[in-house]
């Protein structure tokens, strides 16, 4: 299964940047290029532990519906969300957080398994892989953006 990890250094408390993170109208904002909304479960504010969301986004032309739900929480050193029903034949997203009141690294682990067997495989080779880091590079300059902002 494909793997992608990023580490992102804010300067910014620890507490801030998580719950930034989790933060539906901020993911919102960072994803606007794709036109991503919430419209199902949990549509703004802070997610939490067990809580879902459905996104409605427009990837490669095409609109799609995911589902994904809160699956482990340790505020604010990590929690991560994993794929309940989408396009995806799975994905787990964790989000760890080490840091002090003064300067976060954030770092993402997203694992992920395209559908369609041999397809889903050369597709993730192809372009599926880079598509999805630039998606979360950009969610994470968002993410840097605003708790930097205070």
């Amino acid at each position: 299964m494909p793997t992608i990890e990023l580490t992102t250094t804010i300067n910014a408390p620890i507490q801030r940047c998580f719950d930034i993170a989790r933060d539906i109208d901020v993911h919102v904002a960072s994803t606007k290029h794709t036109g991503e909304q919430a419209i199902a479960g949990r549509t703004s504010g802070l997610i939490e532990l067990g809580e879902t969301v459905t996104w409605r986004a427009k990837h490669f032309g095409i609109w799609q519906n995911l589902t994904s739900k809160i699956t482990g929480f340790n505020s604010p050193c990590f929690f991560a969300d994993e794929m309940v029903s989408g396009t995806f034949k799975s994905f787990r997203h964790e989000h760890y957080f080490t840091g002090d009141d003064k300067q976060t690294v954030m770092r993402d682990v997203f694992i992920f398994e395209s559908p369609l067997g041999i397809l889903g495989k050369l597709a993730n080779w192809l372009f599926l892989k880079r598509y999805m880091t630039n998606l979360l590079v950009k969610r994470n300059l968002v993410i840097k953006e605003v708790a930097e902002k205070g």
